[in-house]
């Protein structure tokens, strides 16, 4: 369901060998396309959205208002779990939407070829209106953008239970993760679960590596190990996945972590089973399925968390963006840039009330009633730093790697080779130099 990390490796891997044979994708990319008034008509002229099960509703109150403005049509789609791997498999054998939901990091672009399949944006007319801290914090690829980001990228970090805390006299959340780790042994000692994790479920593993490399991410980690000047056998990431094991074996985790999943998560920190959860957005959409926005500030804070301080590591998924297909249309093509156009503009308040999101756009105010604690997330967005999913050549499958170790068949040294070679076959892939 949390669909960035479904990446299907097989078909990120046709789709990297396609970008390295394809004429296409070695063209130069024009980047000069017109734009139309968003509200101009567009009578018989169907759009399809291809969307996740978890954003397939998304879309709902702007094509309500897109389709009454210009009389086109637009269907949405959804598209199976796992989402990004369906969707390479279509794209790789023709098969293309005009718009689709996609993590706009340059890992999850250059999966899908995105200067031989995607629409470029770069002269997109709403860009002067998002935030400056925003405008550009993803959805480009070699300096073309070709995705539009449509709702506060997530962050990783730490979801608390408020009312946990204040029962153990703690009094402010930690400042950096060693803080943290004295914290949950504290609240280990008085019987309290201090961290609860989701290893059946996988994919949330990878948090607790990537939160403990922020700073390394920052000091430029990720570009080193683009180049293979670094690797992911290197000290720093091995060091942060014996770590995570190290906390693990300590106890310091729900005796139920190889069984535990997602779902369980909200669960037991709503119910004060456990003190803090490492997660990203998503987690929280799970709580608000659960509880009302008053039970929410009351019971839930967050916190981004790193070695040296309070930075959080930003890692933009699906629901966050959307991409502009080339179909060979230029007439639906067009309709495409002007139906984003509308969801930028015209359409943007109804969006982010119909969705009680935050907005991106200083002039659009966020809706009332957001939580407190999303609030938080999106003001750690500035000083964060980007993920390996946002920073990245390829995104190998650390998340299934770390479940494995979890359950008992990988040691971190394991863990941290196998996600290297995969890491280094997909880079070749995708026509990365020096791989």
């Amino acid at each position: 369901m949390k669909n960035w990390i479904k990446i299907g490796a097989a078909a990120a891997l046709t789709l990297g060998l396609a970008a390295c044979s394809d004429p296409a994708a070695e063209a130069p990319t024009d980047t000069t396309v017109t734009w139309a008034d968003p509200t101009a008509k567009l009578d018989g002229v169907k759009l399809t959205i291809w969307a996740a099960q978890n954003s397939n509703t998304v879309p709902s109150k702007v094509v309500d208002g897109f389709e009454q403005a210009t009389g086109a049509t637009v269907e949405v789609v959804t598209i199976p779990d796992p989402y990004e791997q369906g969707i390479q498999t279509k794209v790789a054998t023709g098969d293309k939407p005009d718009l689709a939901f996609w993590q706009p990091t340059a890992s999850m672009l250059t999966a899908i070829n995105a200067k031989a399949n995607l629409q470029p944006l770069n002269e997109a007319p709403w860009l002067s209106k998002l935030s400056p801290d925003l405008r550009d914090i993803t959805g480009i690829l070699d300096g073309t953008r070709y995705a539009a980001l449509i709702t506060s990228p997530a962050v990783e970090g730490v979801y608390y239970n408020k009312e946990v805390f204040a029962a153990n006299g703690i009094a402010a959340p930690p400042k950096n993760f060693n803080e943290m780790v004295t914290l949950a042994r504290t609240l280990k000692a008085k019987g309290v679960t201090p961290f609860y994790e989701m290893a059946a479920d996988r994919w949330g593993t990878q948090w607790w590596v990537q939160i403990q490399l922020a700073d390394a991410a920052k000091a430029g980690l990720w570009e080193k190990i683009n180049k293979g000047e670094e690797t992911l056998t290197s000290p720093v990431v091995l060091d942060s996945i014996k770590t995570y094991k190290s906390l693990i074996d300590e106890g310091l985790f729900n005796s139920n972590i190889k069984t535990a999943k997602f779902e369980d998560q909200g669960t037991a920190l709503l119910a004060g089973e456990a003190a803090m959860v490492v997660q990203v957005n998503s987690f929280f959409g799970q709580l608000q399925a659960k509880a009302d926005t008053a039970t929410l500030d009351k019971k839930i804070g967050f916190f981004p968390i790193s070695p040296s301080g309070n930075i959080g590591t930003f890692i933009p998924d699906q629901s966050n963006a959307l991409v502009a297909f080339k179909t060979g249309d230029a007439k639906r093509e067009a309709a495409a840039r002007q139906l984003l156009s509308y969801w930028m503009g015209p359409g943007y308040q109804d969006f982010v009330t119909d969705r009680n999101t935050i907005s991106l756009q200083t002039a659009v105010p966020n809706p009332p009633g957001v939580p407190k604690a999303l609030l938080d997330v999106h003001a750690a967005l500035p000083t964060s730093v980007g993920s390996m999913q946002a920073l990245a050549v390829a995104n190998p499958d650390l998340y299934i790697n770390l479940a494995d170790m979890i359950t008992g068949s990988m040691t971190p040294e394991q863990v941290a080779q196998a996600t290297q070679e995969q890491f280094a076959q997909l880079a070749k892939a995708a026509g990365a130099p020096g791989f």
